[in-house]
């Protein structure tokens, strides 16, 4: 499995742009599409909340990928 590392911006990004902006999807259309077809887990339970809030700490597996989400740098 390939690991992500994804350093968040603020105090949350939606599951859809996540997917996008971690390179597993070209938008966040697509990425909406994948979570409804259930290829998502966050935490390890499939995830069909297309716009659910992903906040640093948490784990989102797709297609093989692990992406990891951090806290900035500066809010660390």
């Amino acid at each position: 499995m390939e690991n992500v590392e994804f350093e968040l911006e603020g105090d949350y990004v939606e599951l859809n742009q996540l997917l996008k902006l971690a390179g597993l999807c070209d938008s966040g259309g697509a990425g909406k599409a994948l979570v409804a077809e259930g290829l998502v887990t966050v935490d390890g339970a499939v995830e069909l909340r297309k716009t659910c809030k992903i906040r640093a700490g948490q784990r989102v597996e797709c297609d093989g990928v692990e992406i990891r989400v951090q806290a900035a740098a500066a809010a660390r």
